[in-house]
């Protein structure tokens, strides 16, 4: 199913280049028939010229990337034909505009009415083609997955009344949402009393969860708990927190009274979708942009700055000037974290430690550079290969990180985006000294990655370069 999802998507982006193609076709006509006639006083002759063959490679390319830009050919069997039209609606009017400046502006025109008419027309194609398609693609899609053609591989986790209602309702329905449901695990107790084993394979416990999600292809997990249950809840959504599963919570009247429960769709089961993903498509390209271009920018205009530190910490003390250390990141990835060195060499002989404010091992170079957190400029060449970022939660080592999951075993959200230079943590709460520090600062990145978006970050960065100015780095 995810091949054939996949093998959608791109069928979906070849019609939206053909459709873009086709739209810059009839504009082009409408520009030599009546925009340029208009300006010359008689018809002049449509020329397909290199420029025109160009044009029908480049404005395809350009109407895909904007689409993928914004997200549009993610889950595609998810998408709803309102938001379809809406989405599509600015994403026309951005590329258009974007089109006209780049483009139009130039045009030969007999007066600015022209323009006007101009930027409307290419909209209106563009807009009506793409959307016509679209509509007509998502209905098919539609259609599919109510006769179960396509759809969700699906595992219930829970052991209640309520699981077996909505499981019941799901499995009864003639027009369904794409749930496939292959079976179901328990949470406590012995999975073989589970009320849903007369209806769905009885899979195992919770735990088995990683593995069954690969074994059976699964796609979207319904978590049959009152979700006043957090505890159990926060279980298995840690056991799938590195799992590409959409999670779904059944709602209780609170949660419809509260208004938690969204409604997406008229025919289905209401649920609470776990979207832990706040950051638009776009958003994340523009991230990384801004990490290549300020890497790029901080490394080549700091470089007289980089060879003098490295000068004076290779004569501070003895050992090497920089130090490398194996940090987890993104996805639970290990890297190796650069930065210059602030200790004396062998620091850590005993075993892994922690650094506090008064700590011995810091040599006195070392103390001025990470007073102005000078020792992490070399972390721009992790943001530059892309194992980091210059905002997300701060990196640590898997020694650390062991102890802090028996605490708070839901440090593991933190690996769903890529480590930072700095961090709402960092900016909140400072530097930790031991894992109790490190378990109190984690609320604060969490709540980062919950609400995370490019104006946060620059915030981030704001007071980061304060603190920095300030010298109240450690």
């Amino acid at each position: 199913m995810i091949k054939k999802r996949l093998i959608h998507s791109i069928f979906f982006a070849l019609l939206d280049g053909i459709m873009g193609g086709a739209s810059w076709s009839l504009f082009f006509a409408y520009r030599k028939y009546f925009i340029e006639s208009d300006k010359f006083g008689y018809q002049i002759p449509v020329e397909l010229d290199g420029n025109f063959y160009a044009a029908l490679v480049l404005i395809p390319v350009y109407w895909i990337g904007l689409y993928f830009m914004a997200g549009q050919y993610k889950d595609v069997w998810r998408k709803s034909r309102i938001s379809e039209i809406s989405q599509t609606f600015t994403v026309t009017v951005v590329g258009v505009i974007l089109l006209f400046f780049a483009l139009l502006l130039d045009d030969a025109v007999s007066s600015y009415q022209s323009y006007y008419k101009s930027i409307l027309i290419l909209f209106v194609l563009h807009f009506g083609f793409t959307v016509i398609t679209r509509l007509l693609v998502a209905s098919w899609v539609k259609y599919k997955l109510r006769k179960k053609h396509i759809g969700f591989n699906t595992l219930v986790v829970g052991n209640n009344q309520k699981s077996f209602q909505l499981v019941r309702e799901l499995m009864a329905e003639k027009v369904t949402q794409g749930n496939i449901f292959k079976g179901f695990v328990s949470i406590n107790g012995d999975a073989n009393d589970h009320i849903l084993k007369d209806i769905l394979p009885n899979l195992g416990h919770y735990k088995l969860l990683p593995e069954l999600i690969v074994k059976h292809e699964i796609e979207e997990v319904i978590i049959g708990i009152d979700s006043s249950q957090h505890a159990d809840i926060n279980k298995v959504t840690d056991v799938l927190e590195d799992q590409q599963v959409v999670l779904k919570i059944i709602p209780d009247v609170f949660d419809l009274m509260s208004g938690t429960v969204r409604m997406s769709n008229v025919i289905g089961a209401a649920l609470i979708e776990i979207n832990h993903d706040s950051m638009p498509q776009w958003q994340k390209l523009l991230k990384r942009m801004i990490d290549i271009v300020a890497s790029l920018l901080v490394l080549i205009i700091a470089m007289p700055v980089f060879l003098v530190i490295a000068l004076v910490v290779k004569l501070g003390s003895d050992g090497p000037v920089f130090y490398k250390q194996i940090r987890i990141g993104y996805k639970g990835k290990p890297f190796h974290i650069l930065k210059f060195r602030t200790m004396i060499q062998n620091s850590e002989v005993a075993g892994p430690m922690l650094s506090s404010a008064n700590d011995a091992r810091i040599t006195p170079v070392g103390k001025g550079l990470r007073k102005y957190r000078l020792d992490e400029i070399p972390q721009f060449i992790n943001v530059l290969i892309g194992e980091m970022s210059l905002v997300g939660p701060r990196p640590e080592r898997k020694f650390f990180i062991d102890q802090i999951v028996q605490i708070a075993p839901h440090y593991k959200h933190l690996h769903r985006v890529k480590p930072g230079i700095t961090s709402w943590g960092q900016v909140k709460y400072g530097y930790a000294e031991n894992v109790e520090q490190m378990v109190e600062r984690l609320k604060f990145d969490i709540l980062y990655i919950e609400n995370r978006s490019i104006a946060i970050d620059f915030r981030i960065l704001i007071y980061t370069v304060l603190t920095v100015m300030q010298g109240k780095g450690r």
